[in-house]
Formats: C-alpha cells, structure tokens, sequence
C-alpha cells in the first residue's frame, strides 16, 4: 500500500465526513441550539417581566392597603364622632326629661300642699266651731252659719 494513496484516501473521506456533518447533522444541531438559546432568553424575559409585575402589584397593593387604612381611619372617627352626637343627643333627652319630671313633681307637691292647707282649714274651721259651741255652751248651727265659716277659713 502507498503511504500517499492512503493519506489521501483519508483527505477525501474525511472531506466527505466534514461536508456530510456540516450539510446534515450541523443544522439541526445548531437549531436545536438557537431554539434552546431563545427558550433560555424568554424564560429570562419573562422572569424579568414577572419580577416587575410583582413590584408593580407590591406597590399597587400597599397603596390600597394605605387607601384602606386612610379609609378605616376615617370611618372609626367619623363613629366616634357619630357616637359622641348621640351620645350628647341623649344627654339634652335626658336633661329635658329630668326638668319635665322636676316640673310634674313640684306641681304634685304644689297640689298636695294646697290640698293640705285645704284639709287644715277644714279642721280649724270645724275646731273653730266647737270651740266656739262649748264656748258658748250651745250648738252652733254650721250650716246656718257657712258664710261666716267660709270668710274664717279664707283668713286662716
């Protein structure tokens, strides 16, 4: 065998190998790369998309979350206020109450009084007259005598 032949034999089939490889195998290699490459930057892509979706959902949720406690805050003093109105309104009920409650009592009172003054004159009147039967050692017609009766017990 020659040494040239061979070495050249060689040459040509692994001309043949190269030029096969690159015509057949190397494409479909190489996509397989550059689809893996894209996939690769997509994923990545889309995790930086999601990162600034999450911030952007962070912010939106902690305004919301400040809106909701501005919110609370002011519906907690707007009850409170709302309570201590009420809360006043029933004092001034109450107070209004209590002086109507006052005023019917003193004029009870007031009616009990008259009423008693009433009695007390009847009985002063009454001892006024047997007083002055056994002053008189007689009876004394009261009946006969209630205009006077009436004036003693207006003067008393």
């Amino acid at each position: 065998m020659n040494l040239n032949a061979t070495l050249i034999v060689q040459f040509v089939v692994f001309f043949i190998l190269v030029f096969v490889t690159m015509k057949f195998v190397w494409p479909p290699v190489m996509k397989a790369l550059d689809e893996r490459a894209e996939r690769i930057a997509n994923g990545l892509a889309a995790a930086d998309r999601g990162k600034a979706e999450m911030a952007a959902a962070e912010k939106r949720i902690a305004a919301e979350l400040a809106a909701t406690r501005d919110e609370s805050a002011k519906r907690i003093a707007d009850a409170e206020k709302r309570a201590l109105a009420i809360i006043e309104d029933a004092k001034q009920t109450a107070n209004v109450e209590a002086a109507r409650i006052i005023e019917g009592a003193k004029a009870d009172a007031e009616q009990q009084v008259t009423r008693a003054r009433e009695e007390l004159r009847g009985q002063v009147a009454s001892l006024a007259v047997k007083g002055a039967e056994q002053i008189l050692k007689r009876e004394v017609n009261a009946a006969a005598h209630a205009d006077l009766l009436s004036q003693l017990s207006t003067e008393l």
